[in-house]
């Protein structure tokens, strides 16, 4: 696709992504993003489907070129609880709440996609799918959106998704067959005691002693329990106990998140932390109760999708500016259209240049180069017309 094509879809981009970044909205509140983005979509002549999966919307573009597959192009559009401590003129008009981990970009470059689409669709074949996603944070939306028809209606074939990245280098692309991103899945656990004077613990059953050595017993599941040669993680993020410091509660409370990449990990993770918590408890006298929530898959990149997505690439930045992604342990719903039909993730780098600048995903001062948006723009809509084209 040559530059000249989208210079002016670029300007758009980088509009539309200050428009955003400006109103963030947290998962399942983006109300108003999603009404904008509808309303983009209408002025090219779409018919956009709004409130798909509570707050997403779909829009379709039928080719003129004949029959052909049904690509599906994701973008996430939620903000995160995040007080923004940058000085960019569009910074966040919504206190507590950023666009620290890219989402404005993504919604707005899928928007450019569309635009382009359109312009082309006579002689595009086939039919293109444009979801805009709420709630990725939570790594719920993507399912929402699916249990409301997303891939039925019409029956997708094929799915591609982007994340832009600050601490990638500035303007590579990076895409791999296989595993890219983790299985994720939280867990709660509660620790029952009994409560009392800090006077006397001896009269108590101490949930925040008993929690304290869950918390250590648990960082030694990946070096205990998994070989070398098996990747996981498991994390606490968040400790709860008390609110006074004279007294003893009665609960104390563990949350976190359990990732690896083979579903089979995960469920001996899980099952470990579930007999350390109880065990350890029931050793003090307490009890402990837990909860998991279903797992996140992985994001497996389809290989022939991956190879679509790496000569588009190579087109917009030259062959020397794509590269292999090494495999993340962050999670990714995009994993719930990529284990229901091939999907390509690819991932942008578009941070600053001096690495001085740049901070990461969920940092106040999370920062992006727009200048990077148009090759994001140019290899998503290379890689969905050669998918459309067969390859």
């Amino acid at each position: 696709m040559a530059e000249r094509t989208t210079s002016g879809v670029t300007e758009r981009v980088i509009a539309w992504r200050r428009e955003f970044h400006a109103r963030p909205e947290l998962g399942f509140a983006e109300e108003r993003t999603a009404a904008r983005v509808a309303e983009i979509l209408r002025g090219w002549g779409y018919t956009p489907r709004t409130g798909v999966g509570r707050t997403g919307v779909v829009a379709e573009l039928v080719g003129g070129g004949g029959p052909g597959p049904t690509v599906l192009l994701r973008a996430d559009m939620d903000a995160l609880p995040v007080q923004e401590e940058t000085d960019l003129p569009f910074a966040s008009q919504t206190p507590g709440v950023m666009h620290a981990c890219g989402h404005d970009a993504h919604t707005a470059i899928l928007l450019g996609a569309a635009e382009v689409l359109a312009a082309r669709a006579a002689r595009l074949p086939g039919r293109v799918v444009f979801c805009f996603q709420p709630n990725e944070e939570a790594t719920v939306g993507a399912l929402a959106m699916i249990n409301d028809g997303l891939l039925s209606d019409p029956p997708v074939d094929y799915a591609l998704g982007l994340h832009v990245q600050s601490l990638t280098p500035t303007g590579e692309i990076h895409v791999s067959p296989g595993p890219v991103m983790a299985s994720c899945r939280e867990f709660d656990i509660t620790i029952h005691g009994r409560g009392g004077h800090a006077a006397h613990p001896e009269r108590t059953v101490d949930p925040v002693v008993v929690a304290a050595h869950v918390l250590t017993a648990l960082q030694t599941i990946v070096s205990r329990n998994l070989a070398a040669r098996e990747v996981g993680v498991v994390s606490v993020g968040h400790l709860r106990a008390g609110h006074i410091r004279n007294v003893i509660p009665e609960t104390a409370e563990l949350s976190g998140t359990l990732r690896c990449y083979d579903p089979e990990i995960g469920e001996r993770l899980a099952a470990r932390v579930t007999q350390l918590a109880e065990q350890l408890a029931a050793g003090f006298g307490a009890r402990a109760t837990l909860r998991f929530s279903e797992p996140v898959p992985p994001v497996v990149n389809d290989a022939r999708l991956a190879e679509i997505v790496a000569t588009a690439a190579a087109e917009v930045v030259g062959a020397a500016g794509v590269h292999e992604q090494e495999p993340s342990l962050g999670g990714e719903d995009f994993s719930q259209l990529a284990s229901r039909v091939p999907g390509g993730f690819f991932f942008v780098g578009a941070g600053a240049s001096e690495p001085e600048r740049n901070y990461p995903h969920h940092h106040p001062r999370f920062w992006l180069d727009e200048a990077r948006f148009e090759l994001a723009l140019r290899t998503l809509v290379g890689a969905a017309e050669r998918v459309l084209a067969g390859g």
